[in-house]
């Protein structure tokens, strides 16, 4: 196989790297004028660097076994540009690829017949629907991160917008409110925002990229009336963990301006425990409490599911590898859990966990087939699941890896499911991963009915992702995805 010269490669890596720098005001002005995201093979293309841009269309050959181009994609997204399109999320690798294969031709002729249930539908009057507000109560880990997460995902402001946190009051207000400012621009395991952010301590507010969030200072839920903020039909978002039951979180309904509340731990007695992708549209129109479940039951449904659907699983044992959490302690003292009262970064501590019964709130069919335990470690984020299982159909390693791989790229669980082949990937690789679980398929055994998965999860960003595609379908934010499958 013959080489290219070193001064081609070089000259192609600037023209692509030139192409790149043209989408993104596109990208950008898709996003903010249309509602539409663009993503190549599930990745989304909105807010990312040139060099993130070039390396996602790299990763395509992994997927198609070809090479995609921006040189391929950028006539498509300049085309998306001019028609008008309504709120959408549109896979551009996978329209890039069907270009291609068709050889290419009349780019706007091809996307009108791809994209015609979008094309001409934008309301430039902003009537493709209303902001739907949220509210976080609490502002600890995940709290900071939804915060990133529904700033970034503000669109055009007509669809989920923040409108304010809810936080005990610490004497100083104004010292309060620069240091929760503070916290979300900066974080030692996230990295800065990404974005500006400022602090009006005379409004009580935190204005984060356009963004203006009310920082409302109560000590419970009775205390507060959020229309006096202007903020109606809300839906609270319960990050504390103190409640988790019925009679708990209805307190939050009894606000005057809220309408839903969601838990972010798992629930307990009749509440709904949702993990977005598997039983989502369990969720009834007058469902006015959800739990949003756990992490780490978050990371291993997914696998577990299709696992089953294609495989049969008859049981197997759960295993958590899971990061500490602010519940331990920094040095030794007491903690009403056992062993929870030991140095977190000193130890690794071994401990329990609900996730492998919680699965079968989501995947009834698992009731009483899964055993569990946890491993607490002293790393700060990222966890791993270790799927021990039984199944009722033989399979090896390669059979197996294969079919969690075409999960993860074309399926209806590619935002849940990732997949990594890589024999040097480690947990800091997965920070800031917004898939729930990772499956690393160089761990993978399989021998006959026996298999054990190795699934990497960020316990804080990839779950905080499942948080919102919950709140998003809760507020009745849809989006078409295209193209269809067929196409």
């Amino acid at each position: 196989m013959s080489q290219q010269p070193s001064d081609t490669v070089f000259q192609e890596w600037h023209d692509n790297q030139a192409l790149a720098e043209q989408m993104i005001p596109m990208i950008g002005s898709l996003y903010r004028h249309n509602n539409v995201v663009t993503t190549l093979y599930g990745r989304s293309l909105f807010n990312r660097s040139v060099i993130r841009i070039l390396k996602d269309h790299r990763f395509v050959r992994k997927v198609e076994g070809t090479e995609l181009s921006v040189q391929d994609t950028f006539p498509l997204v300049k085309a998306m540009t001019e028609l008008n399109l309504g709120p959408a999320h549109v896979d551009v690798g996978k329209l890039g690829v069907a270009f291609k294969k068709q050889g290419g031709g009349d780019a706007v002729a091809f996307l009108r017949r791809e994209l015609e249930e979008i094309v001409d539908a934008h309301d430039a009057n902003g009537n493709n629907g209303e902001p739907k507000d949220v509210v976080l109560y609490g502002f600890g880990r995940i709290g900071r991160i939804l915060a990133r997460v529904l700033v970034e995902k503000a669109g055009g402001g007509n669809l989920l917008r923040l409108r304010a946190i809810v936080v005990r009051g610490r004497g100083d207000i104004a010292k309060d409110l620069e240091k929760r400012a503070s916290l979300l621009r900066r974080d030692s395991v996230h990295g800065p925002f990404d974005g500006t952010i400022s602090v009006d301590a005379e409004a009580r507010t935190i204005t984060a990229n356009g963004n203006v969030i009310q920082v409302i200072y109560a000590d419970s839920p009775a205390e507060v009336d959020y229309t006096a903020y202007g903020i109606d039909n809300a839906v609270v978002v319960d990050n504390t963990g103190i409640w988790r039951d019925e009679a708990g979180l209805g307190q939050h309904l009894e606000c005057k301006g809220v309408a839903k509340a969601l838990l972010t731990a798992p629930g307990k007695g009749d509440i709904k425990n949702i993990v977005y992708g598997i039983n989502h549209d369990d969720i009834a129109a007058d469902d006015s409490i959800l739990s949003a479940a756990s992490c780490t039951t978050n990371a291993i449904v997914p696998v577990l599911k299709v696992l089953n659907d294609e495989f049969g699983v008859e049981h197997g044992h759960v295993e958590t590898v899971h990061s500490y959490t602010n519940d331990q302690n920094l040095i030794d003292n007491y903690h009403k859990g056992d062993r929870r009262g030991r140095s977190a970064p000193l130890n690794m501590v071994l401990t329990e966990t609900g996730a492998a019964k919680a699965v079968a709130k989501a995947l009834p069919e698992f009731a009483g087939k899964l055993t569990g335990n946890a491993i607490r470690v002293p790393t700060p984020n990222v966890s791993m699941a270790i799927l021990n299982l039984r199944l009722e159909k033989e399979t090896d390693a390669e059979a197996l890896n294969d079919f969690l791989r075409r999960m993860s790229i074309g399926s209806a669980y590619q935002k849940q499911i990732d997949y990594v082949d890589s024999p040097e990937v480690v947990s800091t690789d997965f920070v800031g991963n917004r898939h729930a679980g990772i499956v690393d398929a160089k761990a993978t055994i399989a021998n006959g009915k026996n298999a054990v998965l190795y699934v990497w999860y960020d316990n804080e960003f990839g779950y905080s992702c499942q948080v919102v595609r919950i709140l998003q379908h809760m507020s009745n934010v849809h989006f078409l995805k295209l193209p269809r499958a067929s196409a």
